[in-house]
């Protein structure tokens, strides 16, 4: 085989692997399987001798893990197909190609610190948190969401995602590591890397998490994406929120002392939405409710929600911060209409605009609650910015846009990272589903289905104490990942 031929064979396997570590994702949550692909691209760098060459390995397995893994992002474009179909491939590969860049840069770098592979230890984890901060971030499917159903997913209480994609990233490298030498040695370096399989394997269980006295309705209509905002069916899907809302628990149950409606659960602006508003709490029998509801102001949209009392007045609203590049506002807009561009510019009314940052939600004797609007669940760091610790944390989502199983899935997965990482309860109302009580350690206590309507009173679970990654966030961290680079790098200068 020609030196060329056997470069494009690995860049090819390297795609392969990262296609197959992608089953570690919802739907499939094999984390193994994430840990085998990601060890055969470690094999693949080990033979790449020039930067260039493991930059690309870096990359091929990237795009194939996207690729793979990401395959909902052409549900957005099935919307409206006739329009918008013949985008979907092009999106979808340029988004995974794009964001591969990142992966590519720590092979590569990895590859010019040294000639060996624990460089890469520390410069994959620093990729993928340059992943989740430029250009406000896309962190969706790290390594570590993909443990949150396994023992080594608790790990994210105490060191938070990119700490446990480290650990993720280390792990793979020892099992890479040839096991030879004496036979004890080689005996005692296999019983390890098997009791590390086994920890990959072994779903977590731990004790159902005391009950909180408090009850809450979570309202799923299950309004499809391409119909929820159809005249002709907007009255039918709010009908369908309102007798949900009003039907009396089942089996004896307790009433609900919180009932929450997902994100944009009606279609009328908030400050003409007075009739909606009484009639949602009329339904409600006076018991406290949030809903997600576009707000006006001027020229500017927010994506919001609102806490409504007895009447149907609005006590509070929260306007989501973290909004979509692209999909809730074009980036810079606000920049170019200063130089005569006003098409993008979300202060004119084109887009969202961003709310003021995180914001707890004050829900009288229930606590106090953290909302989280959709896309807001899947950063770590917008959890951990709220000004104080909440009662429990509060996800308002539409997930239509998502497809019909692996984009929710895995917008679900996130919701359960963010209740391990802060110790808290999670209640999760989705339009199309999962709508979920999540306890403080990640498991789901009860759920409604995907695509099903209907309504699920769920007690809300009692918080953990906080967790070390409340108190210490991205910083241990980043003082590990300053030791390693430092140290890969006096390491070059000296060799």
């Amino acid at each position: 085989m020609s030196p060329k031929a056997g470069v494009w064979l690995r860049f090819a396997a390297a795609v392969g692997a990262g296609g197959v570590a992608a089953f570690g994702q919802a739907p499939y949550n094999i984390p193994l399987l994430m840990l085998l692909g990601f060890i055969v691209a470690l094999k693949t760098f080990e033979v790449s001798i020039r930067p260039m060459q493991a930059a690309a390995i870096g990359w091929g397995f990237a795009f194939g893990y996207f690729l793979h893994g990401w395959l909902w992002l052409l549900s957005p474009f099935m919307v409206d197909p006739e329009r918008y179909a013949w985008m979907a491939p092009f999106a979808l590969v340029l988004m995974c190609g794009g964001l591969a860049l990142f992966w590519g840069l720590a092979f590569g770098l990895s590859r010019w610190l040294s000639p060996r592979t624990w460089p890469l230890i520390f410069c994959l984890p620093a990729a993928e948190m340059l992943r989740g901060y430029v250009f406000t971030g896309f962190p969706w499917g790290m390594f570590s969401q993909g443990l949150v159903d396994i023992w080594p997913g608790q790990g994210l209480a105490f060191a938070g995602p990119y700490a446990m994609t480290l650990f993720v990233v280390g792990v793979a490298a020892f099992l890479a590591w040839p096991t030879s030498g004496r036979l004890g040695r080689r005996v005692g370096l296999l019983a390890a890397k098997a009791a590390i399989a086994v920890c990959f394997i072994l779903p977590f269980k731990a004790a159902d998490a005391p009950l909180s006295d408090v009850t809450i309705r979570l309202i799923q209509p299950n309004a499809a994406q391409k119909d929820k905002w159809d005249p002709v069916k907007i009255p039918e899907f709010f009908d369908r929120q309102l007798a949900l809302t009003s039907e009396m628990p089942r089996a004896d149950g307790p009433e609900p002392d919180l009932i929450l409606w997902a994100e944009t659960a009606i279609p009328w602006p908030l400050d003409i939405a007075d009739g909606a508003l009484s009639q949602i709490s009329f339904a409600a029998n006076g018991k406290p409710v949030v809903l997600g509801v576009q707000r006006r102001s001027d020229l500017q949209f927010y994506n919001s929600a609102v806490l409504l009392g007895a009447e149907g007045e609005v006590l509070q609203t929260y306007d989501k911060h973290h909004l979509v590049p692209f999909g809730e506002y074009i980036p810079f807009g606000d920049a170019l209409a200063k130089i005569g561009i006003t098409s993008f510019a979300s202060q004119l009314g084109n887009g969202y605009s961003s709310g003021a940052g995180a914001a707890l939600m004050d829900l009288g004797a229930l606590g106090m609650a953290l909302p989280l609007i959709c896309y807001e669940a899947v950063f770590s760091r917008d959890v951990n910015a709220a000004p104080a610790r909440p009662g429990f944390l509060m996800q308002l989502t539409n997930d239509a846009w998502f497809g019909k199983g692996q984009g929710p899935l895995q917008h679900l997965a996130q919701a359960r990272m963010r209740a391990i990482e802060q110790g808290l309860p999670m209640a999760r109302v989705a339009n199309t589903g999962v709508s979920a009580m999540i306890d403080p350690r990640g498991q789901i206590t009860s759920s409604l289905p995907l695509n099903t309507a209907g309504f699920l009173d769920a007690r809300l679970p009692e918080a953990l104490a906080p967790t070390l990654y409340t108190r210490f966030g991205e910083g241990p961290f980043v003082i590990v990942l300053l030791i390693g680079l430092g140290a890969a790098f006096m390491l070059r200068v000296r060799n």
